[in-house]
């Protein structure tokens, strides 16, 4: 496995990270211990989850709601040992109860969240705690000094954010260095050859303030793995699947026959094409099955010359850059 440091923080994370995301939704409380232990295995140790994460991101226990760390959270009960092979986190901003405070980003709803998270992880720290939306109604100073005070009692060792705009970024920054704080080591956004808009302001503010990329959706819910092959099965059948290839068809066509041409997957195209990103810290895969990891690690194997990024950037050519030069001049 290899691996990359977080931003500019001094923490080595594996460059194909564990998304919990359908721990407790799709894949049952066995499933994914089976994934846990095959990913410390291959010598993955990112770990990401949230709160809200295990069913419906609603506030509806019996639908499993925050089930995915409690998964985790047994998971690291059976072996103490396993929670210093993981750099193990979560978030906090979805709403977590029907109150008023029960969701964002106050100084009140971060501290009882992370307390929360806690208690389900059943451990006695996170060490990435991600912000999982901004939250433009409460003042950076009251969410900064939520984060410190988490870290001084060492419930938590370093922050990142989730869903993010670029003026968010520099924003939040800006008063974290104003405080001496550390402040961002992270941000996890939507990005993938389909997704292309944070090239235009949010990557070059990450890499302005030395952030780490942590891309989810890598494969554009589906599209990029090869759908066309198989697009009559599975959750590839489903309408709104089909509506969304339809929309994109010519430039599938067009990707999937240059990942034939270079004798290469497209799924592991479509990692790779990520991980060539120096601001990419690590991406985050969000398996069903062990067989589905082991896919999505076997990008780290692929290398995509000049002219293949070139061809990729034709079929999925973005914003054009970065602004204002994509734009303007």
């Amino acid at each position: 496995m290899e691996y990359n440091r977080l931003g500019r923080s001094g923490l080595k994370v594996s460059r194909i990270g564990l998304g919990a995301m359908n721990f407790g939704f799709v894949t049952d409380e066995a499933g994914s211990f089976e994934i846990l232990n095959h990913a410390v295995e291959l010598g993955i140790n990112f770990v990401d989850t949230a709160d809200v994460y295990g069913g419906p991101q609603t506030p509806d226990m019996e639908k499993g709601f925050g089930t995915s760390e409690e998964i985790i959270g047994k998971w690291l009960a059976q072996d103490p040992s396993r929670r210093d092979r993981i750099v193990l986190t979560s978030k906090v901003y979805q709403p977590m109860d029907t109150g008023p405070n029960d969701r964002g980003l106050s100084a009140y709803h971060i501290r009882r969240a992370c307390e929360a998270s806690l208690r389900r992880l059943q451990t006695d720290h996170i060490d990435v705690y991600q912000m999982h939306h901004v939250d433009r109604t409460t003042p950076w100073e009251e969410v900064w000094q939520a984060f410190e005070q988490l870290v001084r009692e060492g419930k938590i060792s370093y922050v990142g954010s989730s869903n993010f705009a670029g003026w968010d970024i520099a924003t939040a920054q800006c008063i974290a260095n104003s405080r001496h704080f550390l402040g961002l080591v992270s941000e996890q956004s939507l990005y993938n050859l389909t997704e292309r808009t944070i090239e235009l302001e949010l990557i070059p503010a990450l890499r302005n303030y030395g952030i780490g990329l942590i891309p989810w959706s890598s494969l554009g819910r589906g599209l990029l793995g090869g759908v066309l092959d198989n697009a009559s099965s599975g959750r590839r059948s489903r309408p709104e699947m089909q509506a969304r290839i339809e929309r994109i068809r010519p430039q599938l066509e067009a990707y999937e026959a240059l990942c034939r041409q270079i004798g290469e997957r497209p799924s592991d195209v479509a990692t790779a094409w990520l991980l060539a990103n120096p601001v990419v810290s690590t991406i985050i895969a969000g398996p069903r099955t062990v067989e589905q990891f082991d896919q999505s690690a076997r990008a780290l194997d692929v290398s995509l010359s000049a002219e293949t990024m070139a061809e990729l950037d034709k079929i999925f050519p973005g914003p054009g850059g970065e602004a204002p030069a994509a734009y303007a001049w």
